[in-house]
């Protein structure tokens, strides 16, 4: 079950990390900075 939870915060990281770089506005740039901070802390289960 935690392979498949990682996995889904792994995509949503990719994701979010695509449209990071894709974006034309900073505001959403950082808010998509600070989106992806909690994920990759559940990502290596820090959290």
């Amino acid at each position: 079950m935690t392979l498949i939870y990682r996995l889904i915060v792994v995509l949503a990281i990719v994701l979010i990390t695509l449209e990071l770089f894709t974006q034309k506005s900073f505001t959403l740039k950082i808010n998509a900075g600070l989106v992806l901070i909690p994920l990759v802390m559940r990502a290596l289960m820090i959290v």
